[in-house]
């Protein structure tokens, strides 16, 4: 039986763009990969528009809190995607990372984080099948 690939996503504050992911990836995937996120500087808290919209698929990112990112979570992970962290992820080699260019949840409305959800849904989407094909 193949093993399960394992993906970390990691952004700044650990509040937005990776906690989508994470939800996403993990909701699209059933079990199929190990999903984690982290954050360089996590936040304290998950931003509460990224809560709303997350909402509106049924995913409940309202008890999730932001995680440290750690070496050891790197090294555990087969695939590194970066989303605005810039040189603060560690680098393994053997690992292949992706850099996601994002545009930042903090500070805007529900609208707008609703379509940089969109866009992560889509990424997400075509890591999935890249990953684990049906």
């Amino acid at each position: 039986m193949p093993r399960t690939p394992e993906v970390l996503f990691v952004c700044v504050h650990n509040a937005g763009r990776s906690q989508m992911a994470a939800a996403l990836l993990q909701h699209h995937a059933e079990g199929r990969v190990a999903v984690r996120s982290a954050g360089s500087a996590p936040a304290e808290t998950i931003n509460p528009a990224v809560v709303a919209v997350m909402a509106e698929l049924g995913l409940d990112l309202s008890h999730e809190v932001p995680k440290k990112l750690t070496t050891d979570a790197v090294e555990a992970s087969d695939v590194v995607i970066t989303m605005g962290c810039g040189d603060a992820c560690p680098v393994f080699p053997g690992k292949r990372y992706l850099d996601w260019e994002l545009t930042d949840p903090a500070g805007k409305g529900v609208e707008q984080v609703r379509e940089i959800r969109d866009d992560i849904e889509r990424r997400v989407l075509d890591l999935l099948a890249e990953l684990v094909p049906r």
